[in-house]
């Protein structure tokens, strides 16, 4: 009540709306006056209505106030009934009392008579008092009103609060789990690269020592972005070409490459190491275990408001490669685009034409900014 009391704007809204009860009720006694042939006193009339219409103003604070310490709730509606009943009576009669004492003090004597303050009083008790205690009941309606609509705002602003803060618990999970899931590529990959040079220690000692240089220089790419959740396509590509460096180094003629991206793809968005699990998964079931030449095609397009991407061996095919489908690189990268993409991206294992296994992946196509790259 204390807000509302020091609240400009609240007075100005209250003491408005009485103003044009005022003037309403003027008109429409100075109306009835004019039609039944009646003096038409504008300035009595006018100071009689304005003069009621200003003490209930000032009265309207504290009636919002006891609509709102005595609401009608269904755990304590007749004491409060009861409550508001009896301050409805006394209000009336003391705002009666004011507009008597104010009338009489505005109108001048003439205007009254030369009644008794006390006559005076009776007589506007009689007529209007049934008029105080509507005045009263209508001003509890709104002030309930009012409240309940504050409340219900309250509600839906602290319904859109838990929710917003729902979603960015949600958000911040997803990240979590995110960058989990690409870690787990690091170690993976990290592990069976040196498993490859260890490997190629016991057949050729320069390769070796060569591998471990382009392992140094690709784990310096991989560190460079382990906050980015997606880097433009070219940048992947970049990464893979490092990749693919090593495995050529270990397999030599055994391992043909070749990447076919549109142009207009090299920009678009892609998982952080979205293609490297899968190249690895080829040259796992695809090109170690043969003793001739393998090929490993990747492709990139834009299929309308879709990125396919498309990893192709001619390996022994799917139903050889099961235990690959379920490694944890075509596991990992299956979990990353769920929780990135949701609904929106398909990821396919099929038979390659010719032979061999295709993965094909469809996420949103979109366009990295600048600053991602």
């Amino acid at each position: 009540m204390n807000s509302l009391y020091r609240d400009w704007r609240a007075w100005l809204l209250i003491f408005g709306g009485w103003t044009l009860f005022g003037f309403f009720f003027a008109c429409q006694n100075l109306i009835v006056d004019a039609y039944f042939g009646r003096p038409i006193r504008l300035e009595q009339t006018l100071v009689s209505w304005l003069s009621c219409a200003y003490l209930w103003a000032l009265l309207t604070p504290f009636v919002i106030n006891l609509a709102q310490r005595f609401p009608f709730e269904k755990k304590s509606i007749w004491r409060n009934l009861s409550i508001h009943l009896v301050v409805c009576v006394s209000l009336s009669l003391f705002q009666l009392a004011l507009y008597t004492f104010v009338w009489r003090l505005l109108s001048g004597g003439a205007a009254v008579h030369n009644l008794s303050l006390w006559q005076s009083f009776k007589n506007i008790l009689i007529s209007t008092v049934h008029e105080n205690i509507l005045i009263y009941c209508a001003l509890l309606g709104l002030a309930h009103a009012a409240n309940y609509y504050r409340r219900f705002r309250e509600r839906e602003r602290r319904a859109a609060q838990l929710e917003l803060e729902s979603a960015q618990l949600e958000t911040q999970l997803t990240r979590a789990q995110l960058d989990a899931l690409k870690m787990q590529l690091h170690p993976h990959f990290l592990f069976n690269t040196l498993n490859s040079i260890s490997v190629l220690m016991q057949e050729d000692v320069a390769a070796a020592n060569q591998m471990l240089m382009r392992l140094s220089d690709l784990l310096r790419l991989a560190l460079k972005n382990t906050d980015a959740q997606e880097v433009p396509l070219k940048q992947e590509l970049d990464f893979l070409n490092s990749y693919l460096e090593i495995e050529q180094t270990r397999f030599q003629d055994r391992l043909q490459v070749t990447i076919k991206a549109d142009a207009e793809t090299l920009d678009a968005k892609v998982p952080n190491l979205i293609l490297q699990p899968l190249v690895e998964n080829c040259i796992r079931h695809a090109v170690a275990p043969k003793a001739g030449a393998s090929t490993i095609e990747i492709c990139a397009a834009r299929r309308r408001e879709f990125l396919e991407l498309i990893v192709r061996d001619d390996g022994a095919g799917l139903s050889e490669t099961n235990g690959g489908a379920k490694g944890i690189g075509l596991a990992n990268t299956r979990t990353r685009l769920e929780k990135l993409y949701g609904a929106n991206h398909e990821f396919e294992l099929a038979p390659a034409d010719g032979g061999g296994l295709q993965v094909t992946i469809s996420i949103p196509f979109q366009l990295a900014e600048k600053h991602d790259e």
